[in-house]
């Protein structure tokens, strides 16, 4: 059989998740607006969290490296998606598959391991919060975040590497919208029964770790909140946990393309699944961990009020570009309080 992708200049063909009937055509459309979503929900979040000083506290710390994960993650996806979609041109370079995999891979390993240790820090905050600011340093919060990006991108690494040094032959079309690695691993012809159990293994501890540590540390934060004599704490710490656990059981998408056995794996169930877990849950993320939280919607009306105030005296010509500014948050903020009363309604 010809082998063929001998040089950096060959392209994959990315058949997509879409056609071009009337159907497919309404669901390109929403998938779209959920892109948006998720790009305006992840940079409003990450703007509140960087210029309120009453959100930079461990837990606000990690809902920012959530949101810059998310927000690499749909980016790294969904423009590309849409391009070849409208331009009708499925293809994708060599060197673009092998960055778009490796970008996938350490952003979900990033995230996955970054949930599991919100967890801890939950469960910290609840059952010892005197020696929380001690047990959650600075430094502590940092080693946290690094280390959850330091083995994210290690992972990453290793399966682009890995996915590219194989051969590929025969058909170049890809049963999917972006280069995943078991979707390009039906293309080689080699044997990659060994590369299929190194990722085993590593989506085990990049995936499976973490959601067991999940688990069991909300367990124990069951545990802690029955304990607790004040009602009014022991709502406050359910809701702050049963936002966090809802974002988990939306990441577990992931695991069922990876760990599931091989015998049950369908292009067609892929393709929808992994359209949950690359856009749809970077857009709902932002939403579970703001719009139930006052602190958020607190710096989102004061927001509001600041920048009403500047509007109100932007015939100033030092103030047109504060005015511009406001303007962008404005609509921002108020698609995003907009949705905070259709959920809470």
């Amino acid at each position: 059989m010809e082998t063929w992708l001998n040089s950096y200049t060959d392209d994959f063909v990315l058949l997509g998740i879409f056609s071009y009937c009337a159907t497919d055509l309404v669901l390109f459309s929403m998938v779209m607006m959920v892109f948006t979503v998720a790009l305006c929900g992840n940079v409003l979040l990450l703007s509140l969290i960087y210029i309120d000083p009453q959100l930079h506290t461990p837990m606000y710390f990690f809902l920012s490296q959530l949101s810059l994960m998310d927000l690499m993650l749909v980016c790294n996806i969904a423009p590309k998606m849409a391009v070849n979609f409208l331009s009708g041109r499925k293809s994708i370079s060599f060197v673009g598959c092998g960055i778009q995999i490796g970008l996938f891979v350490s952003l979900v390993g990033s995230e996955g391991l970054l949930l599991g240790l919100m967890a801890c820090d939950c469960y910290v905050a609840i059952s010892h919060p005197l020696h929380y600011p001690i047990l959650m340093s600075q430094r502590v919060c940092l080693q946290i975040v690094g280390g959850s990006w330091a083995f994210g991108i290690l992972d990453g690494m290793i399966q682009m590497v890995a996915a590219m040094t194989f051969p590929y032959c025969g058909s170049r079309n890809l049963d999917h919208f972006f280069c995943e690695v078991p979707a390009l691993l039906k293309l080689a012809c080699a044997d990659t029964s060994l590369f299929e159990k190194l990722l085993f293994a590593c989506c085990v501890f990049m995936l499976l770790l973490p959601f067991s540590i999940i688990m069991a540390t909300y367990a124990c934060i069951l545990t802690a909140v029955l304990r607790m004599h004040s009602a009014q704490a022991c709502k406050k710490a359910l809701e702050t946990c049963s936002s966090h656990l809802t974002a988990v059981s939306l990441f577990g998408a992931a695991m069922f393309i990876y760990l599931r056995p091989k015998r049950y794996q369908a292009p067609s169930h892929d393709k929808v699944v992994s359209v949950f877990y690359t856009i749809l849950t970077p857009m709902l993320n932002p939403l579970i961990y703001s719009l139930r939280n006052w602190e958020v919607m607190g710096t989102l009306r004061k927001g509001l009020d600041h920048c009403r105030t500047v509007n109100q005296h932007r015939s100033s010509e030092y103030l047109v570009p504060d005015s511009a500014i406001c303007w962008l948050y404005n609509f921002g903020t108020s698609f995003t309080l907009c949705v905070c009363f259709l959920i809470n309604k």
